[in-house]
């Protein structure tokens, strides 16, 4: 298959790529390498796909890398001009879209940048997908849609009217405007609820990043809600093993039209206490945090869970990364990317 990957030099985009690659599928990724964080590490995650640097700052401009089956063009979602081109030109057969404004907090200090990214370009993808004959379109949702919701664990059953920061809102919007699309045009949609995931390469704005960042240099690290937090935490192999499966499994199957839309859960199947969480990070770097207890941060939520039994059903989806085993993982990496 040709597969469009959006968010490329992302985290889970990145991994995407590799996988999709490694099974012998065409892929092109791309990304617009903002600058929310270090935009060294996104160069450095493209260059692991083969692609330079140099080439890869030019906008709208399609990259050749290493790999025959890769290429990849900087691009804003939003760009109304060029994103059809691109569209019309590639023929792709599946689309993947991964880019998103991402972070919670991050929303309440420049939430312009959501409604542009995570809206306007999320219509753009879709009105792509609808004039260029997108087989299927697999989108990335997220777990905080679930906002003030007290039943544990998290079900895609559940009401989601509720969401506590605007990055949810954009999301729980994509899935409405992803619903709208399936039922007028009959565009296979699947939405994934990504839980909070972690690994090597992963971004510098999540708790695992952050808390070993902060204890190799001996900064106190912030634990919000004085540690009373539980998590779905979920590495990065086992999220990307997920994707992958609904990407190459052929929608054409879905016959009415409200089989057209779709909606997954996809984490780890349990809750991990943090303080659990960064004792692991502690006992792998041989080190104990300072630990600096904060009261809970606006639009954080004190507990997620994700039950996963409808993609363990449609897909033998399957997480079985232990905190134990990631954790060690994200570390090594971690060393050997920092030296």
């Amino acid at each position: 298959m040709k597969i469009l990957v959006t968010g490329a030099a992302g985290f889970i985009g990145f991994y995407t790529c590799k996988v999709l690659l490694s099974k012998g599928h065409q892929v092109v990724g791309l990304d617009n390498i903002n600058d929310y964080y270090d935009v060294n590490l996104k160069y450095s995650r493209l260059n692991e796909l083969g692609v330079d640097k140099t080439e890869a700052t030019n906008f709208n401009s399609l990259c050749t890398s290493e790999s025959e089956n890769f290429s990849f063009i900087r691009m804003n979602l939003e760009d109304r001009e060029q994103l059809p081109k691109l569209f019309k030109s590639e023929n792709f057969d599946v689309v993947c879209n991964l880019a998103a404004q991402a972070g919670v907090r991050y929303s309440l200090e420049n939430p312009e940048t959501y409604v542009d990214s995570n809206l306007v370009g999320f219509l753009n993808i879709l009105e792509c997908c609808r004039n260029y004959n997108i087989k299927h379109l697999v989108y990335a949702s997220s777990s905080s849609v679930y906002g003030m919701n007290k039943k544990i664990p998290f079900s895609t059953e559940d009401t989601v009217d509720h969401p506590i920061s605007l990055y949810a809102a954009t999301k729980k919007s994509n899935e409405l405007m992803a619903h709208t699309y399936s039922h007028l045009f009959k565009i296979p949609t699947t939405g994934l609820r990504f839980f909070t995931v972690y690994g090597p390469w992963g971004r510098p704005d999540m708790a695992m990043f952050l808390f070993t960042d902060a204890i190799v240099k001996d900064r106190p690290i912030k634990v919000f809600n004085h540690g009373k937090m539980e998590r779905d935490f979920t590495y990065i192999d086992d999220i990307v093993e997920g994707v992958v499966r609904v990407i190459e499994k052929p929608a054409t199957n879905r016959i009415d039209t409200k089989a057209y839309y779709k909606l997954y859960n996809i984490g780890n199947n349990d809750s991990v206490k943090l303080l659990d969480f960064i004792k692991e990070i502690e006992l792998n770097l041989g080190k104990v945090a300072t630990k600096n207890m904060m009261e809970m941060q606006p639009g954080d939520v004190e507990r997620t869970w994700a039950d996963v039994d409808d993609l363990i059903k449609d897909y033998d989806y399957r997480p079985n990364t232990s905190i134990k085993s990631g954790v060690k993982s994200f570390i090594d990496w971690y060393k050997d990317y920092y030296n």
